[in-house]
């Protein structure tokens, strides 16, 4: 069964932001975690970037973009819902 994973992302990025947040994203696709990545208006401040992993792969998903985060130094730019 697979699971759902959403990110929220902060909508004022500058441009090494946004840039890191899009090799990310195509990270996972890359990786096989998912094919997908729906995104939707949280409100003014944040998008939802909801996608779809396999439930045997959810926290290696989980630890993967924790790890990428932290590395990345976007704390206050993407969480994990």
């Amino acid at each position: 069964m697979d699971k759902a994973i959403q990110l929220r992302v902060r909508k004022d990025l500058d441009a090494r932001q946004q840039l890191t947040v899009i090799k990310l994203k195509g990270s996972l696709i890359s990786k096989g975690y998912t094919e997908i990545i729906h995104i939707l208006d949280q409100d003014e401040e944040f998008h939802i970037n909801t996608f779809e992993t396999s439930s045997d792969k959810q926290n290696e998903v989980q630890q993967y973009i924790t790890a990428f985060i932290n590395q990345e130094n976007l704390l206050d730019t993407i969480t994990i819902k």
